[in-house]
């Protein structure tokens, strides 16, 4: 079986983002609401700047559980700068990276753009599609 293990058939297209402004209390409601772990951070001009995790939603909570503060802004928790990967990668040298580092997911660009999010359990779908992940009979 010839399967494409390019980033493009397996990314996500359609992408929530955050904007840097965005109190983040107000991010962490979308995150839970859309039941993601992570979103791209964006400026006012649509430029990716940062990504916003569920661990960087922790500092959050630990605030407003010590010290009474919860709140802020996007920008003050986000990660950054973001490690990003292209359309046209190899699925397996994206899987490398990811058994590599603590990212769950990368920021998919193309001529200086963002055009997807691609996860950890993308890989591991498309990767099961080949021959090395069949299950014996």
């Amino acid at each position: 079986m010839n399967v494409s293990l390019r980033v493009t058939d397996y990314m996500s297209r359609r992408v929530i983002t955050v904007s840097e402004e965005m109190d983040i209390t107000d991010a962490v409601h979308l995150l839970v609401k859309n039941d993601i772990s992570g979103a791209p951070v964006v400026d006012r001009h649509g430029r990716l700047t940062g990504m916003l995790t569920e661990r960087d939603c922790l500092a959050v909570a630990l605030n407003a559980g010590y010290f009474d503060e919860p709140g802020g802004h996007v920008a003050e928790y986000m990660t950054s700068p973001v490690e990003t990967v292209t359309i046209d990668e190899s699925l397996m040298d994206i899987a490398v990276r990811f058994r590599d580092t603590r990212y769950r997911r990368f920021p998919v660009m193309q001529d200086g753009e963002m055009v997807g999010v691609i996860s950890r359990r993308d890989v591991l779908r498309a990767l099961q599609r080949g021959s090395w992940f069949r299950r014996p009979k």
